[in-house]
């Protein structure tokens, strides 16, 4: 079962902790902030390693999905239907990808941190 508080925190996290890093670590940020915040959802959330699999892989899913609905609405509001639909479909093949992006490297730092918080 997803928790949302987890969820919304390790969004955040995932926006925060990959600009953070970047100053450190010019190489290989983007990936190990997502990890940390995959990591740290998963201790949230305290579900095991499946639950902080998949709490961590929402999380991450989560920028995707709200971008999808942006392209979606802006979409709409620039080309009328055919806007519409161009958004939707470029929207849905954004949550596609970084949903199969977040299980890799969010997802995985979710599963150690649910495993070691974990019931």
């Amino acid at each position: 079962m997803v928790k949302w508080g987890p969820v919304v925190i390790g969004f955040i996290l995932s926006i925060i902790f990959p600009i953070i890093l970047e100053s450190f670590m010019p190489r290989g940020a983007s990936v190990l902030g997502l990890f940390l915040a995959g990591f740290i959802v998963g201790l949230m959330a305290k579900e095991g390693a499946l639950g902080g699999f998949w709490n961590a892989t929402v999380a991450g899913a989560f920028g995707g999905i709200i971008l999808a609905m942006l392209l979606s609405i802006f979409g709409a509001l620039i080309g009328g239907i055919f806007g519409f639909f161009i958004g939707l479909f470029t929207g849905i093949a954004v949550v596609i990808v970084l949903l199969l992006v977040s299980m890799i490297f969010m997802g995985i730092g979710g599963a150690i941190g649910g495993f070691l918080a974990g019931e």
